[in-house]
């Protein structure tokens, strides 16, 4: 049986070769050219390495990579060669070859848990994207859910699809937004978290394939690690610029994945947005090969740029709802605390996932829906996500600024919205900055937490949640991090620096 589960073909290879700095693709650390078998087998490892090929992906033949890359037959061989010799590279005979990483310790690729409370006095956390609840929208909201709180307390308080009264706010939101929606098509959820588990208990089997972004939110990797699926990483477009539709229309062709787990806007980790039309594509390719897909709006009210106006729903391109099921959240736009989600579909797919639910979790927190949904029927939904847009923006520029002066050699794109920033670490190891970068008082997580199968290691994420002197110190310490990692010193070796805020 083949090991690999999607595939890169030969024009798409070329392109992403040529694509790279030519000067790291053609001279060795004293300057000298590199034969070109090895220019071709790091160039390779590179894309790898950085998630623009997908570890477990087929490459293309021999012979059809050298004639779209332009080189003998030879070079080509010589490059899998080598690359099989790293550990780059698995082949069997009648399967082809596939990208692999090296055998070795393992990389931390588990999701992102909250930092102890008992820590938070001495480390700065960079750990998790969620800020401080907008006051004094928070308190409102709960008073205002106590005063319609004795309505329900005389019933069983189990709503498995959510109260009515959130179905309808939520419905009505998303007729608002221009899509059409009914009650029926709404279920209230545990948070995103909660939408995603119970959708892929639903939709999904052990061993079955399921398609996502590359790079990805770490901790809904890890869920569909844990419920047995196989996932198959599809690299975002070349500069972050969305989704790249011809290696998704080729994924769900060769690998044929039964669901498809994405985020169009203002993607967790990178800040990317889909553009409109790669979102009617995406739909298109989804709904001929038969993929459901999952869209992940919570980061779409973090618009931080004011001239940025977001595109329309992915949702609004399956107007029959038949390939998209859309899952969102107050997480990010209003408070992490307030575990409320919930999930656009089709009416039949709503009535299922409502009947699995007495198998989980039984229903949502009363009080908490209710608090949701005083918010958004008095309007004060709107002014607290204002207030959250204003906070992340000024968190925003403050790393950036942090970042750029104490680590120049990072890069990165600032987003124009959500709540993290996906920044490459110089040629130097994100596992390996984020442990120095603990010892040192700085959380951070480093990028093959956001992969499959140890892509990313040239990458850390930095969240929005952060501002002013604590911005700059946690910069300070990553430099002071990075600066252990490039010269292979502990870190006794380097000074401690008082922190004055």
């Amino acid at each position: 049986m083949a090991q690999w589960t999607s595939a890169v073909g030969a024009p798409q290879l070329a392109r992403l070769l040529r694509s790279q700095d030519p000067r790291a693709a053609e001279l060795t650390a004293n300057g000298r050219k590199l034969p070109a078998y090895r220019s071709l087998a790091d160039g390779v490892r590179r894309l790898v390495l950085e998630g623009r090929v997908p570890v477990a992906a087929r490459l293309p033949a021999e012979r059809e990579l050298a004639a779209a890359f332009g080189v003998s037959r030879t070079t080509v061989a010589a490059a899998y060669e080598a690359l099989r010799a790293e550990g780059f590279l698995e082949s069997r005979r009648g399967s082809g070859s596939w990208t692999a990483v090296p055998a070795g310790n393992p990389l931390p690729t588990r999701g992102l848990e909250p930092l102890p409370p008992e820590a938070a006095g001495s480390m700065i956390d960079l750990g998790c994207a969620a800020l401080p609840a907008p006051e004094p929208w928070l308190t409102r909201a709960v008073q205002g859910a106590m005063s319609d709180l004795p309505l329900y307390a005389h019933t069983h308080g189990d709503y498995p699809a959510g109260l009515p009264v959130l179905r309808q706010a939520l419905a009505d939101r998303f007729t608002a937004r221009g899509i059409p929606t009914m009650p029926e098509q709404i279920m209230v959820t545990t948070g995103a978290m909660g939408a995603v588990a119970a959708i892929c208990r639903l939709c999904t089997s052990p061993g079955e394939r399921v398609a996502v972004d590359s790079p990805s939110y770490a901790n809904i990797l890890q869920l569909m690690r844990d419920a047995g699926a196989r996932l198959v990483p599809v690299a975002l477009g070349e500069r972050l610029a969305g989704w790249d539709i011809p290696a998704w229309r080729q994924v769900m062709r060769d690998a044929a994945p039964r669901m498809a787990y994405v985020v169009a806007d203002f993607h967790n980790p990178t800040g990317s947005l889909a553009t409109e039309d790669q979102r009617r594509r995406l739909v298109d390719a989804a709904r001929s090969a038969g993929t459901l897909l999952v869209v992940d709006e919570t980061m779409a009210e973090i618009v931080l740029d004011p001239d940025t106006e977001p595109p329309r729903p992915v949702c609004a391109f399956d107007p029959a709802g038949s390939a998209v099921i859309t899952v969102g959240s107050a997480s990010k736009a209003f408070w992490a605390g307030m575990r409320i989600g919930w999930v656009r579909a089709a009416p039949d797919i709503i009535r299922s996932l409502v009947a699995a639910r007495a198998y989980s979790d039984l229903g949502s927190p009363v009080l908490e829906q209710l608090a949701i949904a005083s918010l958004l029927e008095g309007g004060g939904w709107e002014e607290a996500v204002r207030i959250r847009r204003e906070q992340a923006r000024e968190n925003r520029d403050a790393i950036v600024e942090a970042v750029h002066r104490h680590l120049p050699d990072w890069e990165f794109s600032v987003p124009r919205g959500g709540l993290t920033l996906w920044a490459r670490t110089g040629g130097l190891s994100g596992s390996r900055i984020a442990e120095a970068g603990e010892r040192l008082g700085v959380r951070v997580p480093s990028g093959p937490r956001f992969g499959v199968d140890g892509a990313f290691e040239g990458f850390v994420r930095l969240p929005f949640t952060v501002s002013g002197a604590v911005a700059d110190e946690a910069a300070i310490r990553l430099a002071r991090a990075a600066r252990l990692v490039a010269t292979g010193a502990s870190v006794e070796a380097e000074p401690p620096q008082a922190f004055v805020a």
